[in-house]
């Protein structure tokens, strides 16, 4: 992993991929637009210098740009695309139907379209930009963890989960993750990249046809996304953005998931928190807090030392104003760290400082990664602090750890996957 005070690199523009897609060679709207819309870095306001930077791997922003898709496209042009190769403006709505309303992108199933033109508009709009490459399932059979393959060799993971009234998506929207919490297996990989807003709507593409060809047993309905896969969301703001309003747009525009049922979170980034609350788009926000005081909140979330957490509460509390929706407060519990009566009470004092009921606080039990000094709490102790919550009436509900007999940790199958290849790499 490179030092948070290592030289940053250039995109690399050059990338063989991005070359070979052949709406980026020809189409003189998506030329313009990649000239004038350089992808954002993932690095986080502030976080070249100060206190704390971001985290970086050595392989950051060297990777160039994945081909441009479909999702990427504003529709002026997917339409300009399409003129360019001699099909008329409706065909585009008819690909939009088939990506957003069926979850479709092989051509050979789109039978309303020109079997002259399928390869085509698979070549022009549709490159391959994610490929499953492992699959672990958990709690018999309803957590489903993929790990996948993007176009540059890097991978992300996303886990869907079935509950009793609903189905859940867990998506990433980086690769790795600059933002060095020590407890987390995606902190200890660094930035790699961002993702691009086709690569965060395929994860909830190919989830969504899996829930409804019935991968838990029976045809289900994606309906929830939660952005608390590897990375920080507040990082890749632009295409985050962008693909909540694809997935919460009705088809042939989206894929229908009230925004209501989508869930940005953040360790804290305020610039983030302060735009997110400028959008009034009514997701939930969610704030991975994990400590109740500052000295210890800046061990564990290196990030405090840039923003504090009076500051990120009070972004909080007016993202609360604004929408009216219950912030959550993300709280991994950590043996003998943060788990304590008193750490709870701190918690509650802070919280309640602002009013009652304006936010939701969810103590995790830590999912452990392998080798970490980190470990989850004991049973007793999380209902203890749980108890004191609602004593002073907090809202506060125990999550329910998903894969804890899998790599449950975010991060750890492409932790894994990196170890392997140093492994290769030294032995070779």
């Amino acid at each position: 992993m490179a030092s948070p005070a290592s030289p940053e690199r250039k995109p690399d523009d050059t990338n063989s991929a991005t070359q070979g897609n052949s709406i980026t060679q020809g189409n003189p709207i998506t030329q313009r637009r990649d000239r004038n819309e350089e992808p954002e870095t993932g690095i986080t306001e502030g976080g070249r210098g100060g206190r704390f930077r971001d985290v970086l791997s050595p392989d950051h922003a060297r990777r160039g740009k994945p081909p441009v898709h479909f999702a990427d496209m504003e529709e002026g042009e997917r339409i300009d695309a399409a003129k360019a190769l001699g099909m008329p403006k409706f065909r585009v709505n008819q690909l939009a139907q088939h990506y957003y309303a069926h979850f479709e992108t092989d051509v050979e199933n789109f039978t309303d379209f020109p079997a002259a033109l399928r390869q085509t508009a698979k070549d022009e709009y549709f490159p391959d930009l994610i490929d499953e490459e492992l699959v672990q399932t958990a709690d018999h059979g309803t957590t489903r963890k993929t790990l996948w393959k993007l176009f540059d060799g890097s991978r992300i993971e996303s886990v869907l989960m079935q509950y009793p009234t609903r189905i859940t998506l867990c998506i990433s929207s980086q690769v790795g993750c600059g933002m060095g919490c020590p407890f987390c297996a995606t902190g200890k990989l660094g930035l790699t990249r961002n993702l691009s807003c086709a690569e965060i709507l395929e994860q909830v593409r190919i989830s969504a046809a899996q829930a409804q060809q019935g991968v838990f047993g029976e045809p289900g309905r994606l309906s929830n996304v939660v952005f608390m896969g590897m990375g920080e969301p507040m990082g890749n703001y632009r295409s985050v953005l962008h693909s909540i309003r694809q997935i919460s747009s009705e088809a042939p525009s989206g894929f229908g998931i009230s925004a209501r049922n989508i869930t940005v979170s953040t360790v804290g980034v305020v610039p983030g928190i302060r735009k997110l609350t400028q959008e009034h788009i009514p997701v939930r926000l969610a704030v991975s807090l994990h400590a109740p005081n500052d000295e210890l909140r800046d061990k564990l979330v290196p990030m405090n030392k840039r923003f504090n957490i009076k500051q990120v509460l009070d972004a909080a509390h007016d993202y609360y104003l604004a929408s009216h929706r219950r912030v959550s407060i993300e709280y991994a519990l950590m043996k003998d760290i943060n788990d304590q009566p008193e750490h709870a009470r701190e918690l509650a004092r802070r919280l309640n400082h602002y009013g009652d009921d304006w936010v939701h606080v969810n103590p995790i039990p830590l999912n452990p990664i392998e080798g970490s000094p980190w470990t989850a709490s004991r049973p007793e102790d999380e209902e203890e602090f749980l108890d004191i919550l609602h004593r002073v009436g907090i809202a506060a509900t125990l999550r329910d750890t998903r894969g804890s007999d899998i790599d449950g940790a975010c991060g750890q199958l492409a932790a894994r996957h990196v170890a392997d290849q140093m492994m290769g790499t030294a032995k070779r």
